[in-house]
């Protein structure tokens, strides 16, 4: 689960030293206190919102260093306005798009449906992407493995009888928009927002759901990393 941090307009913005991907990072000032919510696991994703000016700072590797915030790689996105990273860049997640909008959260889950594609993960991907994202993070040309990008979608003949709750709104989501390859990990994980409002219960139904429920819809033009 990732954690999301909100922050003010006023929250003050500070420098962030990026060590592994600084020249694909976003180099302005990111308004991170020092008390930011960090993912746990290797990742260490760091999202901060500032609902003010619409705007959202993600950290991949995020440490505090002494004073300061240091990282493996950083993004910033305008929610005002929907623009790409240049082609060949990261983010703070593989395939160069941002996190948080791919996050699954309960409030929208309790409502019924969850009305936006989702983000997830794949233990070995392709040397090459696909749009919406602008980066690969795979070692082989194996054209067997799937692209960063690649969305698949819940086939519409996959009965959803049986499963209720949240599960339910998450696989009505996963039928209408589906989900979207986004980072190497677990197969088939699906990363939903740390809140206490998920339902453990409904959640573990997801697990009946076999990879060959999936179709793959159609793209646009391979790119090679």
């Amino acid at each position: 689960m990732h954690p999301i941090t909100i922050v003010a307009g006023s929250e003050q913005a500070r420098a962030v030293r990026f060590t592994d991907y600084p020249q694909e990072s976003d180099r302005a000032p990111y308004p991170i206190p020092a008390g930011a919510r960090v993912e746990g696991g290797g990742d260490r994703h760091v999202i901060v919102v500032q609902r003010e000016r619409c705007k959202l700072y993600e950290l991949y590797g995020a440490r505090r260093d002494g004073g300061r915030w240091e990282a493996a790689s950083g993004a910033i996105f305008d929610l005002r306005r929907p623009r790409q990273r240049p082609a060949g860049w990261t983010s703070a997640d593989a395939a160069g798009l941002p996190i948080m909008p791919g996050l699954a959260r309960p409030q929208e889950a309790s409502r019924g449906e969850v009305r936006h594609a989702l983000r997830f993960t794949a233990p070995r991907t392709r040397r090459a992407y696909v749009a919406p994202a602008r980066h690969a993070a795979g070692e082989s040309d194996d054209a067997s493995l799937p692209p960063m990008g690649l969305r698949l979608r819940l086939k519409a003949s996959f009965s959803l009888r049986g499963y209720r709750g949240q599960a339910l709104a998450i696989l009505k989501g996963l039928r209408r928009y589906g989900m979207i390859l986004a980072d190497n990990g677990s197969p088939f994980y699906i990363t939903g927002a740390a809140d206490p409002g998920w339902h453990d219960a409904d959640i573990e139904q997801l697990g009946r759901v076999p990879g060959s429920a999936f179709e793959a819809v159609k793209t646009g033009r391979l790119r090679a990393q």
